[in-house]
C-alpha cells in the first residue's frame, strides 16, 4: 500500500500521513528488541512510512544509533526527526532541561553523529527550558539551519504564547505534543496557533501509550521497568474508570469495522489537514495496523459517537507525575 501523504504546516514538508515513533524500540516499554526493531523500520520504510521520530534522550542516545543504523543507505527516502533538551544529573541522576545555546550546537553535533547523518531534517526543542528565553535557544537552532545541520525547526509540548515568541525568531515547522482521545491539551489553543502560524501538529502517544488499543486490560503484565506503571492513568482504580472508557470506543470500533486503535488514529487523523500521528510500535503486526487507520474515513456521525464514547474530560487521572506535568505546556 502507498499511505497518502500530508504537510506539516499549509506550506511544510511533506511526509506520510502516519509517521513511526521510535522511543519504545529503546525504552519505557520493556526490553528492546534490536533485530525486531530494525525490522520494524525496514517494513515501515514498505508501506510508505516516511516520517520517523527520535531522540538523544531516548535509552540515552541508544534509539539514535538504532534509528542510523537502520536507516543507513535508506536517507534519501525518510524525513528524519529528533529531538533535544534532557540532560541527566550524573550524580544524582536527576532530569532537567539545558536550553542554552551552547547545549544546543553541542546536542545537534551529537545528535548527527550517533545518527550517521549529514543533516537532521526536523529539530526540536524536547521541552522548554525555564531558565533559558525561548528566544535564545530558538536562535541557536536557527543558526544549525543557516549551517546545513538542520533543514526545519520543531518544538515539544509548548504552550501557545511561547510559540508565537519562537515563531518570531525563525519559522516553527512542527509542534510535537501528546493528543489522543485521552489528552486533548492542544485544543487549549495550540491546535489554533499552529493553524495561524502555519506549523504542523506531531501528536505523540496517539493511542494513549497503548491503553487505547483496548489490549491492556490489566497492569499485570507489564514489565517492572515498565514506564506506564508511573504514570497516574495507569494507578488503581483510575485504571479500571479509564478502561470502561475504551471498551465503549472498542464498542463503537467494532460498529466500524475496524480496530480501537485504527478508530483512535483516525480520530487524531480528522482533526485537522496537518496533523500527522507518530504512533510508536517496535513490532511489524503493530505497525501494520496503525498505518492501516489511514484507510478508516469517519463521517461526522462517526465523530460523534466516538466524542460521547470518550468525552474530554472523561479520561481519570494526570498524563504523568508532579514533577514532569511542570515540564509540559510552558
Amino acid at each position: 500500500m502507498s499511505l497518502p501523504k500530508r504537510t506539516l504546516g499549509a506550506k511544510g514538508p511533506p511526509v506520510s500521513a502516519i509517521g513511526l515513533g521510535c522511543m519504545g524500540m529503546s525504552q519505557s516499554y520493556g526490553t528492546g528488541e534490536e533485530r525486531e526493531s530494525i525490522a520494524t523500520i525496514d517494513r515501515a520504510i514498505e508501506l510508505g512510512v516516511t516520517f520517523f521520530d527520535t531522540a538523544d534522550a531516548y535509552g540515552d542516545g541508544a534509539n539514535e544509533r538504532l534509528v542510523g543504523k537502520a536507516l543507513k543507505g535508506k536517507r534519501d527516502r525518510v524525513f528524519l526527526a529528533t529531538k533535544f533538551g534532557f540532560v541527566v544529573d550524573p550524580k544524582s541522576g536527576d532530569r532537567s532541561i539545558d536550553g542554552s545555546p551552547a547545549h544546543v550546537r553541542a546536542a545537534c553535533d551529537a545528535s548527527l553523529e550517533r545518527l550517521g547523518v549529514d543533516t537532521i531534517d526536523l529539530y526540536y526543542l524536547h521541552r522548554v527550558d525555564p531558565n533559558t528565553p525561548i528566544e535564545e535557544t530558538v536562535r541557536a537552532m536557527a543558526g544549525l539551519v543557516e549551517q546545513g545541520k538542520v533543514r526545519y525547526l520543531g518544538l515539544s509540548e509548548v504552550s501557545p504564547a511561547t510559540l508565537e515568541r519562537a515563531h518570531r525568531v525563525h519559522p516553527i515547522t512542527a509542534v510535537q505534543s501528546e493528543y489522543s482521545l485521552w489528552t486533548r491539551d492542544p485544543e487549549d489553543g495550540v491546535l489554533a496557533t499552529c493553524e495561524r502560524l502555519g506549523a504542523g501538529l506531531v501528536p505523540f502517544s496517539p493511542l494513549g501509550r497503548g491503553f487505547l488499543t483496548g489490549a491492556i486490560r490489566s497492569t499485570a503484565p507489564l514489565g517492572d521497568d515498565d514506564f506506564r506503571r508511573t504514570l497516574p492513568r495507569f494507578d488503581p482504580g483510575n485504571f479500571e474508570k479509564n478502561l470502561a472508557l475504551v471498551d465503549r470506543v472498542t464498542e463503537v470500533a467494532r460498529a466500524k469495522g475496524c480496530t480501537p486503535a485504527q478508530l483512535a488514529l483516525a480520530w487524531v487523523l480528522a482533526q485537522g489537514p496537518h496533523i500527522v500521528p507518530i504512533p510508536g510500535t517496535k513490532r511489524r503486526a503493530r505497525l501494520e495496523e496503525n498505518v492501516g487507520a489511514a484507510s478508516v474515513h469517519l463521517s461526522s456521525d462517526d465523530l460523534k459517537a466516538i466524542d460521547a464514547a470518550m468525552p474530554r474530560g472523561s479520561v481519570v487521572g494526570d498524563r504523568y507525575r508532579e514533577a514532569a506535568m511542570k515540564m509540559i505546556n510552558r
